[in-house]
């Protein structure tokens, strides 16, 4: 396989990890096998076609054919489709056929045994190693910690030490608590990892002597680690910070390493888990210092990428493309002053010889929404001009987005009165268009009076995803009061049980605040110091 498709490829299965992972750690989750009678309604059928079943499947399937061996799951798969072309099935009916295909290699698991405790169960595992002791446990991972569960999976675990680079270990965990790592814990100052390419369907934690070992291998020589796995790392920490299994401190201490690193899927892990701190901090003072320390890490990718960006030509690698528009999200938004000065120019560009456009088209989006949010009522206007007179799917939907980018709050409240007029927005693009302006911290007050104010039509969209976008900064008592006030005094169209989440979230979020604003503030702090 090509550099090229290899790197898409990572990138697709990342995704879907995520995804499910996500969805999955929550106890309103569902198995991947569910008995017909728990399915009736056309609700609960519809229900079943989610991230769930397609992402979550996808990769406790690709965990099954690591786990024995590539070859044999394709013959069985091959024979699967050849044996019941056209014809009912059972998801026994898949691990007898691949069970076969490992006959005459000595397959020793019990396909069906092992998998029943995959897709009969909600969630997944998070396992513990201790490199001191040699033992690991495992429980049901939930973002709730207050939960009690007694769950338990029979996991495939993959693992490499400072002395096993090139061989990992694989080994089948079934009883916590077993001192099944004795003889690969390593000498002092060694480390273990686990999950080895993220072939795995579960998150891994470690003893803080091991989680040090691994963020300074990250600083020091990044690349003994496979690049799946730093990305896993950083979502892992942040995930297990999020369950109150570590401290967040260990999760903001897992992205020092990206100064130097040039990968697409580490980056995209970072920037997605720190989103919620942007959603929770933007307002406050811990904001000043976390956008110095962003600006800090990304300026190398940027300038990696300053050539090609400056020229509006993109990589050849997929990974690397991605990547570009990272870092220019990032170091733009984080106040770089060259981004800023390099969107604004490109963007001018096209303003002085319109109807031309040299931008790259992978580009556009994120130049326009930054050469936006940098100017003034010239910019937007050109942009809302080329809104309305663009023929382009792909391309209105990129100018609407960045037209929500403007910090000019009198910008924002004409948009949002613009949603109003069918002529200007279409009410299929109403909710949308709200929660693009109320992702941008000058307009999420704007976007939550403005919903209010005009509920009976803007709910006429997707009313839930309009409840759950706007409500996504809320994180004090005033703003859950509002809310549950709102929900008391309104007919909700559809939006009653988004927003009974909404007010679940913002109660999270006011607590999550409480218990880490003093940490985090003290961390990114502590991090800039040096950086003024």
């Amino acid at each position: 396989m090509s550099s090229k498709a290899s790197s898409e490829k990572e990138k697709f299965i990342m995704d879907d990890l995520h995804t499910a992972f996500e969805e999955d750690a929550l106890l309103t989750s569902h198995p991947l096998s569910t008995p017909s009678d728990y399915v009736q309604t056309p609700g609960e059928i519809l229900g079943m076609f989610d991230a769930i079943s397609y992402s979550k499947g996808a990769m406790v399937l690709r965990m099954l054919a690591h786990h024995v061996d590539e070859d044999i799951f394709d013959n069985g798969i091959r024979e699967y489709l050849r044996v019941y072309q056209g014809r009912n099935v059972e998801q026994g009916d898949l691990w007898e056929l691949i069970q076969n295909a490992g006959y005459n290699r000595d397959l020793d698991t019990d396909i069906a045994s092992f998998m029943k405790s995959w897709t009969t169960q909600i969630g997944y595992p998070v396992i513990t190693i201790n490199t001191t002791s040699g033992e690991i446990y495992q429980k049901h991972f939930l973002y709730n910690s207050s939960v009690v569960s007694s769950l338990s999976w029979e996991i495939p675990i993959t693992f490499i030490t400072n002395i096993s680079q090139s061989k990992p270990v694989d080994l089948v965990f079934k009883k916590t608590g077993t001192s099944v790592i004795e003889e690969f814990i390593s000498r002092k100052g060694e480390w273990i990892l686990a999950n080895v390419n993220c072939t795995g369907y579960y998150r891994v934690n470690y003893n803080p002597e091991n989680w040090q070992r691994l963020l300074s291998q990250l600083e020091t020589n990044p690349d003994r680690i496979p690049m799946m796995n730093r990305a896993q790392l950083i979502d892992d920490a942040f995930n297990l910070a999020r369950a109150k299994l570590v401290n967040v401190t260990l999760a903001l201490n897992s992205t020092r390493f990206l100064r130097k690193e040039k990968a697409y899927l580490p980056w995209e892990s970072a920037v997605r888990n720190l989103g919620y701190f942007v959603l929770m901090f933007d307002r406050s003072e811990v904001f000043g210092p976390m956008q110095l320390y962003l600006r800090h890490q990304v300026e190398e990718l940027y300038n990696f990428f300053t050539n090609q960006t400056d020229m509006s030509t993109v990589p050849e690698n997929h990974s690397l493309q991605h990547n570009q528009i990272t870092a220019i999200e990032v170091a733009c938004s984080s106040g770089l002053l060259d981004c800023i000065e390099m969107a604004t120019a490109m963007f001018a560009d096209w303003m002085n010889t319109n109807p031309t456009n040299n931008i790259h088209p992978n580009l556009r989006s994120v130049i326009y929404c930054q050469a936006v949010a940098a100017g003034g009522k010239k910019e937007w206007e050109f942009a809302w001009e080329k809104f309305q007179s663009s023929t382009d799917t792909s391309e209105k939907d990129q100018l609407r987005q960045a037209l929500s980018c403007t910090k000019k709050t009198w910008l924002l409240n004409r948009y949002l009165e613009y949603t109003l007029d069918p002529d200007k927005i279409r009410l299929m693009d109403v909710a949308s268009t709200i929660n693009l302006v109320a992702q941008n911290a000058a307009g999420q007050a704007l976007a939550w009076n403005f919903m209010r104010a005009h509920w009976d039509y803007v709910s006429q969209g997707d009313a839930a995803a309009l409840i759950e976008g706007v409500t996504s900064r809320f994180s004090t008592e005033f703003e859950l009061q509002e809310l549950k006030g709102f929900m008391e005094n309104t007919e909700l169209h559809g939006a009653y049980r988004a927003t009974l989440q909404a007010i679940e979230q913002t109660q999270v979020n006011i607590q999550w605040v409480k218990e880490n604003r003093g940490l985090v503030l003290e961390w990114f702090e502590r991090e800039t110091a040096d950086l003024e």
